[in-house]
């Protein structure tokens, strides 16, 4: 008596384990880009509070130090130690091929924009955002702190 014993799939459960794994698949990639997403604008809070933090006590140090209290040209000064993809060299003007600088333009780039007096910050996904500073009135009897913006899309 001769057995015929087969091994392996059929088709039809090869065909239901692959769309099993494209359903599962199409729910998990937009939850995983949303989780992307999600994680890099709680690093971008992060970021601001340690510079709105370190404005703070800028200009508490200023004012017990001078008897002003005065924020600096650039928010990024007042950090012990800045964010990962700062660039200090994009400082707002205009380079020798005719392009704006101080925009942040790679992926995790942090800049100071002086001319438009900005924070801005490109994400992984190439989407930028901005924060607009002033550091206030430096002089005079009307002297005051500035104020930091909160995120635009740019």
């Amino acid at each position: 008596m001769k057995t015929n014993k087969k091994n392996g799939f059929t088709l039809i459960e090869l065909i239901i384990v692959m769309v099993i794994l494209g359903v599962m698949s199409a729910v998990a990639v937009p939850k995983y880009l949303d989780s992307i997403s999600n994680a890099e604008k709680s690093s971008e809070d992060a970021v601001i509070a340690a510079i709105k933090n370190g404005l703070k006590q800028h200009a508490s140090n200023s004012l017990f130090e001078e008897g002003r209290a005065i924020w600096p040209d650039n928010p990024f000064e007042v950090l012990s130690e800045t964010p990962a993809g700062y660039n200090s060299g994009d400082n707002g003007m205009e380079s020798e091929i005719g392009q704006l600088d101080g925009v942040a333009d790679e992926d995790g780039e942090w800049t100071f924009d002086y001319s438009n007096s900005r924070i801005t910050h490109q994400r992984g996904d190439n989407s930028r955002f901005y924060w607009a500073y002033n550091k206030g009135q430096q002089t005079g009897d009307d002297a005051a702190v500035g104020t930091l913006g909160d995120r635009q899309n740019l």
